[in-house]
């Protein structure tokens, strides 16, 4: 058994890397920038109760829930026997801010060792150099891992709005499980992946899905928003898409993008109103720009075929104004309120705030800003729904109910 718990260059040729599957879409096409860069990688999706339970097991019970569910799959992936204990490894995402998710990396190094997979080497992947153990951002990875994220977004996107509708059932899923191998393909060769290509390749896949037969049913439309685990996480939320899907909705959850760009903006933001280097602001700035300008070429694609289509970043950021201050960044921040707001402008008026319970900065940016989006927003049909270990999925499910139900009579009205 090996004592090196340090992830080391060679071991991309002998070690399998696991990975928490957040959003299925758009990491399933990180997986392939991953695997183009030499790493074999395997994503843990599935929803297990076993999971929550060795999460509780190693974890405080009062740690972020995405936290226990993510360390909890770890375990159950290990203690399966599926994997060699020798050549496996932990990939865990931190993002460097205020959040408690900046601690995961310790809290699963700590489990780790009281589970007794001390010797399993844990990478880091965050932009801040937190850790010793940190993956290799490379400006190749970086270029494949963005190009992913933009795909899987704009095909998620055209899926949400198409499977409700679709009159050949599953026909939409077979386009997704299409353009997903297309597009990994296009990342593992390096093609595709720089800002004119992917602009380009917008308009194939939104071309594709636009030949979908569809037909005209009114539908609830329901945008969901929230911490970012638990509003993408078919684990964190106990599958909430599914189930609104089956209660005849449409679902709307905005890109992970915007969650990056949220990121970006608030190095520019920090130095605006703390000081700090005027380099590092303005470096945010060009790569925000950069991003917007790919961004506002996806919504043209997307209207252009029409299809709902979200604003540009920069617009996006002006949303919370008079509701919430661009400085409240812990967590997702501005961010909540910023996609709430748009959702109800875009004909999205009933939302779902999905956030792990005692999640202290979800809670005041999101559940606390709801009064005041009702203020601007009257037809806003708001419901907060915590998300933990010891949350009943009935409860929440009713709650739910109680807000399609009010979405509904809207419908008619």
């Amino acid at each position: 058994m090996s004592n090196n718990s340090s992830f080391m260059e060679e071991m991309k040729k002998t070690h399998t890397v696991l990975i928490p599957n957040m959003a299925p879409v758009q990491f399933s096409l990180i997986q392939a920038a991953l695997e183009s860069e030499g790493y074999h990688c395997v994503m843990l999706g599935k929803e297990s109760r076993r999971a929550v339970e060795l999460g509780l097991r190693y974890v405080h019970n009062d740690t972020c829930y995405p936290a226990i569910l993510v360390i909890g799959q770890f375990l159950e992936a290990l203690e399966s026997g599926g994997y060699d204990r020798n050549h496996t490894a932990l990939l865990i995402t931190q993002t460097g801010g205020g959040c408690r998710a900046s601690n995961y990396y310790r809290l699963l190094k700590k489990a780790m060792a009281k589970a007794g997979y001390e010797d399993i080497p844990v990478i880091s992947a965050n932009p801040s150099g937190l850790e010793e153990d940190s993956l290799p951002l490379t400006m190749k990875l970086l270029e494949k891992v963005v190009a992913g994220i933009w795909y899987g977004d704009e095909i998620f996107a055209l899926r949400n709005q198409i499977k409700p509708y679709e009159i050949r059932q599953g026909e939409t899923e077979e386009l997704v499980n299409k353009w997903i191998e297309t597009a990994s393909g296009w990342i593992r060769r390096g093609k595709n992946i720089y800002p004119g290509m992917i602009k380009r390749s917008f308009r194939k896949i939104a071309s594709d899905f636009a030949k979908i037969e569809r037909n005209t049913d009114e539908k609830i439309k329901v945008g969901v928003v929230g911490e970012i685990f638990v509003k993408f996480s078919p684990l964190g939320n106990n599958d909430l898409m599914s189930f609104l899907e089956n209660e005849g909705c449409e679902v709307n959850l905005p890109g992970l993008m915007g969650f990056v760009e949220y990121c970006i903006a608030n190095y520019s933001i920090d130095v605006s109103l703390y000081g700090g280097s005027r380099y590092v602001a303005a470096g945010a700035d060009i790569l925000l720009d950069l991003f917007d300008n790919i961004g506002r070429s996806m919504s043209e694609t997307l209207r252009s075929f029409g299809f709902y289509a979200p604003c540009s970043f920069h617009e996006l950021m002006k949303k919370p104004e008079g509701i919430i201050h661009l400085g409240t960044k812990m967590g997702e921040g501005w961010l909540l309120s910023a996609e709430m707001a748009e959702l109800i402008e875009g004909g999205y008026a009933n939302i779902i705030c999905a956030q792990p319970f005692g999640c202290l900065p979800n809670h005041i940016a999101g559940k606390g800003v709801i009064n005041r989006l009702r203020e601007k927003y009257p037809d806003a049909n708001i419901t907060p729904v915590d998300y933990d270990t010891s949350a009943s999925k009935v409860n929440q499910e009713n709650r739910i109910k109680l807000m399609l139900a009010v979405a509904e009579e809207n419908l008619h009205h």
